[in-house]
């Protein structure tokens, strides 16, 4: 996941300094990308600035170094819609972060287009289950190092039994999510209603 969409997008919601920025990394972005440095940020800044991507004010501050506030620009938005509601091609691991990261930003979607997105994720995953899931799963040391083969089965199942359950869940909170949508209960105020009522 390129940082540059990721700012694009959170710049795209509010205008943020660097460091507000970084803070948004160290929290709520944590789980978009992992381990965002500051300098990380103040690149990818500068270089969005110099393809128009993104401009900024200053805005005077005690100190050694006046803050920047940066907003995306006409340009740098186009490029981010681009991608968000371009041609989504589903990673091998549904645990990538490129689902996750364009659902976040679902505000610059239309409805049609997130359902449009579910699908095609709902269609690899389907797939992938039916293609991995009862897949043999064999295999015979022999490269002649001390290998205990009594534990590393057990916790190759343990492992397969855990991704089988993970990716089922997966499916049935997007099929759930696309259930919603598609019956009016996402928007704000008639899904926590509807939760109440239930």
């Amino acid at each position: 996941m390129k940082l540059e969409l990721l700012l694009l997008g959170v710049l795209g919601v509010q205008p943020a300094t660097g460091y507000e920025l970084k803070k948004f990394f160290d929290n709520h972005g944590r789980f978009m990308r992992s381990n965002t440095q500051m300098s990380q940020v103040y690149r990818a800044l500068g270089a969005m600035t110099e393809q128009g991507w993104v401009g900024y004010e200053v805005s005077p501050r005690p100190g050694p170094q006046d803050a920047k506030t940066y907003r995306v620009t006409p340009e740098g938005m186009t490029v981010f819609l681009d991608w968000l509601t371009g041609p989504y091609n589903p990673p091998s691991k549904y645990t990538d972060p490129d689902l996750l990261v364009r659902l976040t930003f679902a505000g610059f979607m239309t409805e049609e287009q997130l359902l449009r997105l579910i699908d095609i994720e709902l269609t690899a995953r389907r797939d992938q289950v039916a293609r991995f899931r009862d897949r043999d799963r064999t295999f015979t040391p022999s490269a002649g190092f001390p290998f205990d083969l009594g534990l590393a089965v057990p916790i190759a199942e343990r492992l397969h039994q855990w991704g089988s359950e993970d990716i089922d869940r997966h499916i049935d909170r997007l099929e759930r999510l696309r259930d919603d949508l598609r019956g009016g209960r996402v928007r704000s105020g008639t899904e926590s209603a509807a939760a109440h009522n239930n």
